[in-house]
């Protein structure tokens, strides 16, 4: 995958912090930024994924044996 060049402006002290972890790590500030931002798309991914198949599973639900008709009514769940 073909590296782009990106422009970041942040406050000082957040890169002077930045800096030290990168070198305590032994490697560089743009390896921190793209791993972590890796992270983030993934996590939306998959996010977006488990909503999709919630949704779909909203048109489809599971059968709970009362094959869509309620044997029941609520007055009698709730008898007093």
């Amino acid at each position: 995958m073909e590296n782009r060049n990106v422009t970041l402006a942040l406050p000082r002290e957040l890169l002077r912090d930045a800096k030290l972890l990168a070198a305590e790590r032994g490697t560089s500030i743009s390896a921190i930024v793209g791993e972590l931002l890796r992270e983030h798309v993934a996590r939306r991914r998959r996010l977006a994924g488990a909503r999709r198949r919630h949704l779909a599973s909203l048109n489809d639900p599971p059968d709970l044996g009362t094959r869509g008709h309620a044997a029941w009514r609520r007055d009698d769940l709730h008898e007093r």
